[in-house]
């Protein structure tokens, strides 16, 4: 298993003149452009203080210049720290210096809210030795708390042009000098929350990284030049590692789509980028079956050519076609999705028409896969086999009939999470295994078939994960409420309130006007929080939640 640094490295040489990454429709860096880039922020990273294996935090929106940020930064030994676009900048500002970032680099989603004065600004400067924030559109400066980082911008280019007076070409790259740690830290990674104190960050050392692009590497086909579409978010695991890492490492051109990707420009962007993958969530597949697919398999005359064996096959064959042409025709790999279950009738029509697609199965602590295997081989409704070198257990009496969480380990394990010991222990067993809070069962080939959830997470359609317990603890503060349960139902997040209608009487409320400004105070909380954990909906109980002995509420009883 190679250092991902060094394949980096190797990639960045060998397709110096080649394509490496997109604006779709804007601009195109070369691999060449790209290592530019990359040295100009090398020399601001020196120039301002920031040292090997200090913390630097990226905030933006998918872009070409949030992977050169992110490659800088893990070439230059810092560790990234990389934030969800959707995370509030309050939540950020707590966070970056909760783990003690020395740097920020953002795009507007953080220049328009954070203002040089504000109490957000004031929590990340008084971080010890925080340089500034830095534009990652341009690599300008926004904010410099170290003059020292003003100096180097101003001096950037010179020093650049010094450094390289003939001009950065492919044998002065070199990102990988010396044999690298695989225990070093190269990556934290905040799964969830709003603070420090209900946000774990996932602390990933190289190892993690390098053994899920090797396997990746050896288990999924790609050439130089091959096309990529990306649309995941890129400081969610699984865009990072397979929509980024793995496709230029490899001297892959990625196209990276901005903004939300809606059914219509989805498939036109596909179209005109031919993938030879597509990696995604079950969501948004979900989205172009029901807008183009069911519509036509439900209605007639299709409907009932699909139940007459020998003639479904012509119907199955003319969607299969009409699908693939929608995806670009340039298929080798496929679908991959990930992040939620499928839809059960888009997994059947996917599966009886031999359309290209799997499942995998990951989680951040993973870096992030954990189970997948190629679309020759994939068994319907699992979610593939177990990614070597990983060890997978089902902790049950019978783990190919019983049911009983998955827990794995190896090289792709996380260290722990950052400056939370009890979390760390609470996450693995007493023999070292990493309980996934997934519930499962193994079949005799190794196929794993993930069938819910031992934990109180919720996980949404577009692969999110959210924590209830944080967003009930703020429910519970506001004024007649008396408890709160928040549940998933159908890609949406529902509260459901018990109402504290005594209070509300002896207030001169009686309840439709109590249910009326709870509901509107619920709601208002979702401009704290971020946007794939917000409430859809209030619903009101007119008796108290259920309760274990120890007064916990019986979450199994409401959905």
């Amino acid at each position: 298993m190679k250092h991902f640094v060094s394949l980096l490295n190797d990639s960045v040489k060998e397709n110096w003149a080649f394509p490496a990454v997109t604006n779709y429709g804007g601009v195109t860096y070369t691999y060449g452009q790209m290592a530019e880039q990359m040295a100009k922020y090398h020399i601001l990273f020196a120039e301002a203080g920031i040292k090997k294996g200090d913390k630097v935090a990226l905030y933006a929106r998918n872009s070409a210049e949030w992977v050169i940020a992110y490659f800088a930064t893990l070439t230059y030994e810092a560790v990234s720290v990389p934030f969800l676009p959707d995370f509030i900048p309050g939540a950020v500002a707590e966070l970056g210096a909760f783990s003690e970032c020395k740097l920020l680099i953002a795009d507007d989603i953080a220049f328009n809210s954070l203002e040089p004065e504000d109490r957000y600004i004031k929590q990340l400067e008084s971080t010890p030795g925080f340089a500034g924030i830095i534009n990652v559109k341009d690599i300008s400066i926004f904010l410099a708390t170290k003059k020292e980082l003003a100096t180097a911008h101003d001096t950037m280019e010179e020093h650049f042009a010094k450094l390289y007076p003939n001009g950065l070409s492919a044998d002065l790259v070199n990102y990988y000098p010396e044999e690298r740690d695989m225990e070093a830290v190269v990556e934290i990674s905040f799964t969830s929350g709003t603070t420090s104190a209900t946000s774990k960050g996932v602390v990933l050392p190289a190892r993690s990284l390098s053994v899920n692009l090797d396997f990746a590497r050896r288990e999924i086909p790609a050439t130089q030049g091959g096309h990529i579409f990306a649309i995941l978010p890129m400081a969610h695991m699984f865009g990072q590692t397979f929509d980024v890492l793995f496709p230029l490492a490899g001297g892959c051109h990625v196209y990276i789509m901005p903004g939300k990707p809606t059914p219509a420009r989805l498939l036109e962007g596909l179209a005109k980028v031919k993938p030879f993958m597509f990696l995604t969530v079950p969501l948004v597949i979900e989205k172009i079956f029901k807008s183009k697919v069911f519509p036509a398999t439900h209605a007639f005359p299709a409907n009932m050519l699909l139940k007459v064996p020998g003639l479904d096959k012509i119907v199955l064959n003319k969607i299969k076609k009409s699908l693939l042409t929608a995806f670009g025709n340039g298929f080798t790999t496929g679908l991959i999705l990930g992040g939620a279950a499928l839809n059960r009738e888009v997994e059947d029509l996917l599966k009886r028409m031999n359309f290209p697609y799997v499942v995998g199965y990951g989680m951040t602590e993973c870096g992030p896969l954990i189970s997948y295997c190629d679309k020759s081989e994939f068994v319907k409704y699992s979610c593939g086999k177990k990614a070597d070198p990983l060890e997978l257990r089902i902790d049950s009496a019978n783990p190919t009939k019983i049911l009983g969480e998955i827990q794995v380990k190896g090289d792709a394990v996380m260290l722990g999470y950052y400056k939370n010991e009890d979390a760390t222990a609470a996450t693995f067993t007493k023999d070292g295994w990493l309980k996934t809070g997934d519930m499962g069962v193994v079949d005799s080939k190794g196929n794993v078939f993930i069938k819910g959830r031992c934990k109180n997470m919720i996980l949404t359609g577009n692969g999110q994960n959210i924590y209830p317990e944080e967003i009930e603890d703020k429910i519970n503060n506001l004024p007649y409420v008396m408890e709160s349960l928040v549940v998933g139902r159908k890609n949406a997040i529902v509260a459901l309130v018990v109402a504290d209608y005594e209070a509300g009487k002896k207030a001169g409320l009686d309840s439709q006007a109590l249910d009326k400004l709870v509901n509107s105070s619920v709601l208002a909380l979702n401009a704290e929080l971020p946007a794939y954990s917000k409430i859809s909906c209030t619903e009101f109980l007119s008796e108290p939640f259920e309760k274990t002995p120890k007064q916990s509420i019986k979450r199994y009883l409401y959905s």
